[in-house]
């Protein structure tokens, strides 16, 4: 390493923080250690260390004490002028960060599946207005596979998906499970059916479904990946919506999220079908890019959820 090397890479060992800098100065312009340890919420003992223990650092005096009071001397005059220039530009570097997290408060971005934006973030985001009623959300829904990329692409402060695990190049945090259930209109079969509908059946048939990237999707590919494999949907849709009101109208069986067909379930326009083995569960997760934990509005919201 070379001296100058050396030199710059100490620089934090050879200079005074911010908070004896502002007592000096406090001392410059009261004339009084006692009155400048008052003002800076500390003892008198603590500040004369504090001073000592900058002298000592620099290695010159700064202060000739006396009953009478402190008085700078000419070395101290210097350095508080020096220490004046770095505090007000310490203030104008808090001023500006202030200014940036002001800039970045005063707006969300939030990209979520397509379950979660229409029947849970909606309840998230009332309880966010009442504790940041100054920040405007933007919400841009899609499947889990465009969130990932939306939030990949810094396009959106925070991600919820559904599926298996966490988006490649995301960090997360599980939110919460879904139930995936098959559904069908009263007059399909399988709705009279007294035993489950084998998983081999469920993987042959025709479904109306969501389309691939989507958490449905890759909750009962895998599940159905041991048993032939998904085959062709009977329809392909972008929305839990449109694949809802597809299997009320008679089209076909369709597996959607529990929190979407609840109230088609308590009406009876919808009837849950019954299949073999453990059922199709999901989790609900928030995510994030790799090593940047939500900040600001973004944070209060992840912490809304739980």
């Amino acid at each position: 390493m070379s001296e100058r090397e050396g030199v710059s890479g100490g620089l934090a060992h050879r200079v005074p923080d911010l908070g004896a800098l502002e007592l000096l100065l406090a001392v410059a312009r009261l004339g009084s250690l006692g009155r400048a340890a008052r003002e800076t919420g500390i003892s008198q003992p603590a500040a004369s260390g504090r001073l000592r223990s900058m002298e000592r650092m620099l290695g010159v005096t700064l202060l000739e004490r006396s009953p009478r009071g402190s008085r700078l001397t000419a070395a101290g005059v210097l350095v508080t002028d020096w220490a004046r220039r770095i505090v007000e530009s310490a203030e104008s570097f808090d001023a500006g960060v202030g200014a940036l997290r002001d800039r970045r408060d005063s707006r969300l971005t939030v990209a979520a599946s397509m379950t979660i934006a229409e029947y849970l973030l909606p309840g998230w985001l009332i309880a966010l207005r009442a504790q940041r009623p100054d920040t405007a959300v933007r919400l841009r829904a899609g499947n889990s596979a465009a969130v990932a990329r939306t939030v990949l692409d810094a396009e959106a402060d925070l991600g919820f998906v559904e599926g298996l695990g966490v988006p490649p190049g995301l960090d997360g945090t599980v939110i919460g499970h879904d139930r995936l259930l098959v559904v069908a209109a009263p007059g399909h079969p399988w709705t009279r059916r007294r035993r489950p509908v084998p998983l081999r059946e469920l993987a042959a048939t025709g479904l109306v479904l969501r389309e691939p990237g989507s958490g449905t999707r890759q909750v009962l590919d895998a599940a159905l990946e041991a048993h032939g494999g998904l085959g062709p949907p009977l329809l392909e849709l972008a929305s839990t919506t449109a694949v809802k009101a597809a299997a009320v109208s008679g089209a076909g069986p369709a597996v959607l999220s529990e929190l979407a067909v609840g109230e088609e379930l308590a009406a009876r326009r919808l009837i849950e079908v019954a299949v073999e083995g453990p059922g199709l569960s999901r989790e609900l997760r928030a995510v994030w890019p790799r090593g940047a934990r939500p900040a600001g509005p973004a944070r209060q919201l992840l912490a809304l959820t739980g």
